[in-house]
């Protein structure tokens, strides 16, 4: 067991001193008291990857999309993201089942492969994401509630979602990882149940259906609703607008899988598991789910978020214009566990994040502190508080709230995804400077090119996110689009300046090596899962 020798930290915001050895030969980044523990199994977090990814993105946010830009553009816009998705996954999977030491998020790697004042300025631009992300799924489920009309103020159904919230996740991360994985079941099975009712809507077994609906809301009103000017040009911005506002659905889920690398039982044999089969499981669910959506209902329904304060999940109101009673209350409460579950998720990442950046000076140190079960709870109460902004839906309608939580979270996700495309460049370079580029133990095909063509994408995104803002110019909506990028300038910025900090570490300096070692022998100490019978060979492949 190494000796604990201090805080002193090196150039790059590693933690050398402080590091300890447990007796498993596991590199930590935290002193023995301030571990967190390893209680996340393999189904737990593809469960836990899906259901940050799989919440009222899709559920809620899917409807304004469909009523701005139509049907076509919705479908074409989460094909589009998903390919984003694939990219950024990838390369966060390459870094982090390396080296998937305990106490890592995605700033740690920043500040290791390419500068500490980036990942100062990630690090806190992911927990202000993650922030703002509690308070869109509390919004979105009191929107959800609201459906039913009751009696009750909405202040107080946004507070019972935030407490279960908390509750979750300051218990212990076995009973997080069980919880999120109920949850995310219960999403999974109402995607699955709501395509096989798409798909017999599609062909007329509605009890108020007496033809084959086909694609006909795609013909009247029509596939695309040209979005703030007429023509191809309109068709365009359409796409383009909904290409972004996908963005919502996805931002910050493939780097939960990263997250909780360090929480994870057999880190190098689970995570690869887990990053395989999330972009292709999001493909199916999102793919599938977008096409019934335009098909289900009309563009021009009054209905939908963002064409009236009405507000309503697009598959509750396709399952009510076919006359299917009751199913569309029990669908909406499925909607509801999945905003809570996503909520779950965000409250976890950006907890990790508060922890991780404290281990390495870059947030104070009380952020560390756990409790006996290994819960950074500090960081936990901490984050969770800012989900309080939900309450902003006391005041003002739910759909306005929600998409401004929308516009600032998203804007902050594409920033992220920028950081971690250029930090895997410079991982890349530095396993080829050190020749450890073949000892990765996780390859993903395409790349670097795939990083690079991401990497253009989405600061296009990125730069264009709010042009509606400026058609005309509304000064609330453009402030909630871009208010993040001016932010993470200052922190990154004013890091440099108070710190003097290099651009960025020269290769030849970057450490490479650190806990690669021990991180081997961990894996060299796992055990693989041999099934016993054909059910539990399935469960296996399943999870």
């Amino acid at each position: 067991m190494k000796e604990d020798a201090g805080d002193s930290h090196d150039g790059y915001g590693l933690n050398v001193e402080a590091n300890v050895l447990a007796e498993n030969s596991e590199y930590n980044l935290a002193k023995q008291h301030d571990q967190l523990a390893r209680g996340l199994k393999s189904r737990h977090i593809q469960f836990l990857a899906l259901g940050g990814a799989i919440g009222t993105g899709l559920f809620v946010g899917s409807g304004a999309i469909l009523s701005n830009t139509g049907p076509a553009p919705l479908f074409m816009a989460y094909l589009s993201m998903m390919t984003i998705v694939w990219v950024v996954m990838n390369v966060l999977a390459e870094m982090v089942v390396y080296l998937p030491m305990r106490g890592i998020t995605v700033p740690y790697f920043v500040g290791r492969f390419v500068d500490p004042s980036l990942a100062f300025a990630a690090g806190w631009n992911y927990w202000y994401a993650y922030a703002m992300l509690i308070g869109a799924e509390a919004t979105a489920a009191g929107i959800v509630i609201d459906y039913w009309n009751p009696p009750v103020n909405i202040a107080v159904w946004i507070t019972i979602v935030l407490l279960v919230m908390l509750l979750l996740n300051i218990i212990a991360v076995s009973f997080f990882g069980e919880a999120e994985f109920w949850f995310a079941s219960i999403k999974l099975l109402t995607i699955c149940g709501l395509i096989i009712l798409g798909i017999i809507i599609f062909f007329g077994g509605g009890p108020n259906q007496d033809r084959v609906l086909g694609f006909h809301t795609w013909n009247d009103p029509g596939a695309f609703v040209p979005y703030k000017a007429e023509g191809n040009t309109g068709r365009f911005l359409g796409y383009w607008h909904a290409f972004v506002s996908a963005g919502f659905a996805f931002i910050t889920s493939p780097e939960l899988i990263a997250i909780a690398a360090g929480e994870t039982i057999d880190p190098r044999r689970n995570i690869p598991k887990a990053a395989r089969r999330f972009v292709w499981r999001l493909a199916i669910f999102y793919g599938i789910s977008s096409l019934i959506i335009g098909i289900l209902v009309p563009s021009d329904n009054k209905n939908l978020l963002g064409a009236s304060n009405a507000n309503a999940s697009p598959f509750v109101i396709g399952i009510q214009r076919v006359g299917i009673p009751v199913l569309s209350h029990i669908i909406n409460a499925a909607i509801l566990t999945s905003a809570w579950s996503a909520g779950n998720s965000f409250l976890y990442s950006g907890s990790r994040v508060l922890y991780s950046m404290s281990l390495n000076g870059q947030a104070p140190k009380w952020f560390s502190i756990t409790n006996r079960r290994g819960v950074p709870y500090v960081a936990v109460l901490f984050t969770w508080c800012f989900g309080l902004l939900a309450y902003l839906n006391v005041s003002n309608t739910g759909a306005t709230v929600f998409n401004w939580l929308i516009s600032i979270s998203t804007i902050s996700g594409f920033i992220a995804w920028i950081v971690v495309l250029i930090t895997y460049l410079r991982f890349r370079r530095a396993m080829e400077y050190n020749n450890l580029l073949h000892t990765l133990p996780y390859k993903t095909p395409l790349q670097p090119y795939a990083t690079y063509f991401a990497l253009v994408i989405i600061s296009l995104l990125t730069i264009t996110s709010g042009f509606q803002t400026f058609m005309p110019f509304n000064a609330k909506d453009f402030v909630a689009a871009y208010i993040t990028i001016p932010v993470f300038l200052l922190l990154y910025v004013g890091h440099k300046i108070y710190f003097r900090t290099s651009m960025y570490i020269p290769v030849d300096q970057i450490d490479a090596i650190t806990g690669k070692k021990e991180m081997d022998e961990l894996e060299a100490m796992g055990e693989e899962r041999v099934p016993k019978n054909l059910l539990q060979k399935v469960w296996y492949w399943l999870a």
